[in-house]
């Protein structure tokens, strides 16, 4: 028996590594030296690491001591055949792939190894292009099958609502059952809670779950609005209404006509549009920039902020009749310390979501990664997790300890963990930046934060 790792042997035009070749482990099974070389070496620049075997015998010895994603095997060979073989692996329960190759066969002998579970069957004399084409073929067919084994995983764990929002926590249950009867009714919905909280996640399971579900989900996020143009964006303007408006316009509640619009960060209204948007929402007329006609609209509103709009009000930032209109029905949303109980759920969510479209395979995450997950305080809440999990998937390991410890030790150095949430957070962030040089817009990123929350936030911890 022989094995051989892949270093980096010289490229040939004829070897030279496809783009999205498998990261395998194959086993050459064949009693004729001069095939299973040319085999190794037709898979050693592309593979993690070949082996190869004179007989089923030398094979299953080699089985034993690691595993193998795919197996070249000859049909014809001494003691026991390749069939032969092959039923005996799959009663022992091996899942991997097996490509059987020979050079005497029949259509009966095609038909006997495909019902012994053979993956593929290639007769001999072959040429490069077709075997490397059959392994491709059982990579996709790993692949498809690990996406859907992450996907019916996911969908096993979540509740089977509607809404499909993830997690099996009470807080997560109430959540459900609410959004349930806040759908039927047409009323104005606030969202509150900190970034990463899922808020137009909510707002799209309202609207899915509505009578509006057939119209449009329009969103909007008003931080991200030029304030000049803020007005025309959401009511729309006439021909002539500003230098540049060389054509009429129809604004964002058009759009949403029959539907729901939904403003994100409602917070960053400038006062003057505030009114405006406060007779769009009792009347349900809007009058477009620079024209004298009223357009009647039929939308429902929804509003979303991560700040307190009570001390908005209170700060004078923000109109009190404004807030009591959106807040007819007043959704808070708890950070995701507050129900770690989900965690498990979530992580399971984004790897299915992120697996398939990655190609690459899933994380296997322990007891002891799991559990600083679940001690971590996440500042940026499921978002912050969502990165962590895609970072992770790229990297290929879960890293969590790290920037936990990192966090812990920044809050309180050479003494024990910080309990201060506040002071851990802080440290946190501050870890991110640095590691970003400073950068706030990737950092913000990172953390799964807007960035305009990021500076507030930076500038609450260095006011007095």
């Amino acid at each position: 028996m022989h094995a051989y790792n892949t270093p980096n042997p010289p490229e040939t035009a004829a070897t030279r590594p496809v783009e999205g070749w498998p990261d395998w482990s194959i086993l050459v099974v064949d009693d004729e030296p001069g095939m299973r070389n040319f085999l190794v070496k037709t898979l050693v620049p592309r593979c993690r690491t070949v082996h190869s075997a004179g007989s089923a015998e030398e094979g299953a010895q080699v089985l034993q001591a690691q595993h193998f994603d795919l197996i070249i095997l000859d049909i014809t060979l001494p003691g026991l055949s390749g069939v032969g073989w092959l039923k005996a692996l799959r009663e022992s329960g091996y899942r991997g792939h097996v490509i059987l190759i020979t050079a005497f066969a029949d259509l009966d002998t095609a038909i006997e190894a495909l019902r012994a579970g053979a993956s593929d069957f290639i007769l001999k004399p072959f040429r490069v292009p077709q075997m490397l084409n059959a392994i491709k073929h059982c990579f996709e067919s790993s692949r498809l099958q690990r996406e859907n084994f992450v996907l019916r995983h996911t969908l096993s764990r979540q509740t089977g609502s509607a809404s499909g929002l993830i997690g099996s926590s009470a807080y997560m249950r109430a959540l459900r059952q609410t959004l349930t009867r806040v759908a039927a009714v047409d009323s104005t919905v606030l969202l509150q809670g900190e970034s990463g909280t899922g808020k137009e996640l909510v707002a799209r399971a309202l609207h899915a779950l509505s009578p509006r579900s057939g119209g449009q989900f329009v969103p909007v996020n008003c931080a991200s609005m030029s304030p000049e143009r803020m007005e025309s964006t959401l009511f729309g303007h006439a021909k002539g209404a500003f230098a540049g408006a060389s054509t009429a316009h129809d604004g964002l509640f058009y759009y949403a006509q029959g539907g729901t619009l939904f403003l994100d960060e409602v917070a960053e209204l400038p006062l003057a549009l505030q009114a405006a948007l406060l007779r769009a929402v009792e009347d349900l007329h809007v009058r477009p920039v620079g024209s004298t006609q009223l357009v009647p609209v039929n939308v429902r509103i929804m509003a979303a902020t991560n700040r307190s709009l009570q001390q908005e009000v209170e700060a004078g930032r923000f109109r009190k009749d404004l807030y009591y209109r959106l807040q007819v029905v007043d959704i808070v949303l708890k950070p995701l310390r507050e129900h770690k109980e989900d965690i498990a759920d979530l992580v399971q969510h984004f790897m299915g979501h992120l697996v398939p479209g990655k190609g690459i395979s899933p994380l296997q995450i322990t007891s002891a990664q799991m559990a600083y997950l679940m001690q971590y305080a996440w500042p940026g809440n499921a978002r912050e997790l969502r990165n962590l999990i895609e970072r992770s998937l790229i990297l290929g390991e879960l890293n969590v300890s790290a920037l936990y410890d990192s966090a812990h030790s920044r809050a309180n150095p050479g003494g024990p963990p910080a309990t201060n949430l506040q002071s851990l957070e802080k440290q946190h962030i501050q870890t991110v930046l640095d590691s970003v040089q400073g950068d706030k817009t990737r950092a913000a990123e990172l953390l799964g934060i807007s960035r305009r929350t990021l500076e507030r936030r930076s500038a609450e911890w260095s006011s007095p």
